[in-house]
């Protein structure tokens, strides 16, 4: 199998390709291996090319919404922070074929570490008709596990099930592909790679108040994503995420980065990405469909909390940056039209808090 990665730049969206050009080749022998007993033929010389495309707004969110003096340098540390998450390099690459009858086995699976722009590796399968899964930049994710990798039907990518988790480490990248693999044609199978997951950032103008003991939460995103049919799990609960906080040296801007699985979407089922010139371009909800939830301490004491709500979806891919600064009450308050804003002063750990979305 050999990989190759290139970047590139389509209209407004941003599109890094990497290029992973895959020969599965044989062995003319008498004799041949086999996956199993119903895989009894051999193969021929097939080639499958991969490309992992990362469409994102990234640059173009950071331009036009940071484009203040003041916020220079939270621009700069934040293209820094997310140049892991928004990446033209794959680091590690899984490879799963399963059974396309039955109970969808997986047949073969392969997993490489790549941690650089060139790789190159062999692979033999026999001729059978596949369904074939690609992922890339799970291994470093820190959060998000493969599960149920023996059955096509069952196998997903799942966060920790847990009220509260932390934000994703790597930009994830899937793909699935029919693969009717012939013996003696000569075949070239295209399977294209996207961004799974997304990221979100908070930016607190302080405006000279304390932001001692302040907490910041984002939530509403999906807990799994089923790479064999783009689907992604909103049942439940969704997980409230911890974002981390992006140390900004000469600014008194504060930025919280969340990088999650996307947003519930009105009427979509799937997260598939659509490269058209603007494929960020979404309707805006009736009602909240992510949001932030904000702490900030009082001088006597009380905590203030404030709900930012979000009525446009945040899709893979995407980036959105979201500006707000506090308020002498200790509320959060945003001048942007598409967020609604509630807040409860004298809030307390006893009561609770409700993120259904």
């Amino acid at each position: 199998m050999t990989i190759c990665f290139n970047s590139y730049l389509k209209s407004a969206a941003r599109h890094l390709s990497i290029l992973m050009l895959v020969l599965i080749t044989t062995i003319a022998q008498t004799g041949c291996s086999t996956i199993d007993d119903d895989l009894s033929e051999c193969g021929t010389d097939y080639r499958m090319d991969y490309e992992m495309r990362l469409v994102t707004n990234m640059t173009t969110e950071l331009q036009t919404q940071l484009n203040t003096v003041a916020e220079a340098n939270v621009a700069k540390a934040l293209k820094q922070h997310l140049s892991t998450i928004f990446t033209d390099v794959a680091n590690d690459i899984s490879l799963s074929f399963f059974d396309t009858v039955g109970d969808s086995a997986i047949l073969h699976h392969e997993a490489h570490v790549i941690n650089k722009s060139q790789h190159s590796y062999t692979l033999y399968l026999p001729k059978h008709k596949y369904a074939h899964v690609a992922l890339a930049n799970i291994q470093d994710n820190g959060l998000v596990k493969e599960v149920g990798g023996e059955k096509c039907h069952d196998f997903h990518l799942e966060q920790p099930k847990a009220d509260t988790i932390d934000s994703h480490a790597t930009g994830l990248f899937t793909a699935r592909q029919d693969m009717d693999v012939l013996e003696g044609v000569d075949q070239t199978f295209d399977v294209r790679l996207y961004m799974a997951n997304c990221a979100n950032v908070f930016i607190v103008d302080p405006r000279g108040h304390s932001t001692d003991g302040m907490k910041i939460y984002v939530t509403g995103f999906a807990s799994s994503f089923n790479p064999a049919d783009s689907a992604y799990n909103y049942v439940g609960k969704t997980p409230i995420v911890r974002p981390t906080l992006i140390k900004t040296e000469g600014s008194s801007l504060l930025s919280y980065c969340a990088v999650t699985f996307p947003s519930r979407e009105k009427g979509v089922d799937t997260k598939t990405i659509i490269e058209t010139e603007d494929p960020f371009k979404s309707s805006v909800d009736t009602k909240s469909v992510w949001r932030y939830i904000a702490y900030v301490k009082q001088p006597d004491g009380s905590v203030t909390a404030t709900k930012l709500s979000m009525m446009q979806p945040i899709r893979a891919g995407q980036l959105k940056i979201v500006k707000a600064y506090i308020d002498d009450d200790g509320s959060l308050k945003t001048s942007d039209a598409s967020v609604a804003v509630s807040v409860q002063l004298n809030w307390n750990d006893n009561m609770t808090e409700d993120v259904d979305l």
